[in-house]
């Protein structure tokens, strides 16, 4: 099952990335997000549980619905904010690690039309898993 990609956001230029590489137990797991651009690339590590993977499968029922979204807004760990119409008339990605790194990044990306089906389908097959 490990390592198990849950998100791929990418354009084949840019790209966000969440890969699950083990379970700590039966209720958290170590993943690593890693964002790729032409102009900076970076990762790190995070820890998700059963809550944050139900945020996840909410948050991709609001992008559904074409609003945008934030994920894993917390005071400690990486946060995920997806807007759908960024400044460059495409998704625009937002990576904050304020806890650890202090870093913010900002990655344009043209997604392909389905996306979030297919990421629908992704967080079904990982919980199915469990």
């Amino acid at each position: 099952m490990f390592p198990f990609e849950l998100v791929r956001l990418t354009d084949f230029e840019n790209e966000v990335r969440i890969t699950v590489r083990s379970s700590m137990d039966s209720a958290f797991w170590e993943a690593e997000i890693a964002v790729t651009s032409l102009f900076v690339k970076g990762s790190t590590l995070l820890v998700l549980s059963r809550s944050k993977l139900e945020a996840w499968v909410q948050a991709l029922a609001t992008l559904s619905l074409g609003q945008d979204v934030t994920w894993m807004q917390t005071d400690r760990g990486p946060t995920v904010s997806i807007q759908l119409e960024g400044e460059r008339d495409c998704p625009e990605v937002v990576v904050e690690d304020e806890s650890i790194s202090m870093v913010t990044v900002r990655i344009p990306i043209a997604l392909e039309e389905g996306w979030i089906t297919d990421h629908q389908e992704r967080i079904r097959h990982f919980i199915d898993q469990l």
